[in-house]
């Protein structure tokens, strides 16, 4: 609630040694593949940690202006408030090179491993990059009355405004086989390197996909009064009501 950022586990790229500048006055934050954002309340964004590919080394446009950013595997997005999408770092497959649609009207980003997905305002969705699975292939029911995006490492996901799940692209464990729980009621979604989370409008996580380490096992105590999911991409993190954290997986 002041504004500082922590930061635990893996620290090989210094990606949880938090700097100064993300100590205070930070009101979001976003983890990529080996390297953390922060977004300041009135300040440009913060990042540290791997920067192999550029990923930490914020262009001179994000210096302001930035409303939301998410972290890919190598590369960055910004969506800015004027509706337009900033992406850099690794740009093999393009996902840093952001198309025309999404230089305006967008208003949620995500990015997945090696792509990068907008939600414009019209309630479309648009999707650059890696298309090896069809991740970027936005099917029909896509292109209108979406509410909310999330990418995992070769997986897209949509939350329809009629609250049902929408998924496509590598499907090697289930991932984008969305369950019958998850296809109404759903009110925010998540999806990790190969498994999908919802959270429906009663506090309850749905989870599928990958369990290998257990991440689509979820608690007793995650089957209620949960208010926000995250997901790394082998384990699952749930936000409860009363403001204490849940996890689990690897």
């Amino acid at each position: 609630a002041d504004g500082s950022v922590l930061a635990w586990g893996d620290n090989s790229a210094g990606q949880t040694t938090v700097p100064a500048g993300a100590q205070s006055g930070v009101v979001a934050i976003a983890a990529g593949g080996r390297y953390t954002l922060a977004l300041k309340a009135a300040a440009p964004l913060a990042a540290w940690g791997d920067n192999g590919f550029g990923q930490t080394t914020l262009p001179a446009e994000v210096q302001s202006g930035v409303k939301a950013m998410d972290g890919g595997d190598y590369h960055s997005a910004a969506l800015k408030s004027d509706g337009g999408v900033l992406a850099w770092g690794y740009n093999f497959y393009g996902q840093a090179t952001v198309p025309m649609a999404a230089q305006a009207g967008v208003t949620a980003i995500a990015a997945g491993g090696f792509h990068t997905v907008a939600l414009h305002g019209d309630g479309s969705v648009l999707a650059w990059g890696q298309n090896d699975n069809g991740q970027t292939t936005v099917p029909a029911t896509a292109q209108s009355g979406v509410s909310a995006i999330a990418a995992g490492d070769f997986h897209t996901m949509a939350l329809k405004s009629d609250g049902g799940v929408l998924a496509w692209g590598f499907n090697s464990s289930g991932q984008s086989s969305v369950p019958t729980a998850a296809q109404s009621g759903v009110r925010a979604i998540a999806a990790g390197a190969v498994h999908s989370l919802a959270l429906k409008s009663d506090g309850s996580v749905v989870a599928w996909g990958d369990n290998g380490d257990g991440q689509t096992a979820v608690p007793a105590s995650a089957l209620s009064g949960v208010k926000a999911i995250a997901a790394g991409d082998f384990h699952t993190v749930a936000l409860k009501s009363d403001g204490s954290v849940l996890a689990w997986g690897r």
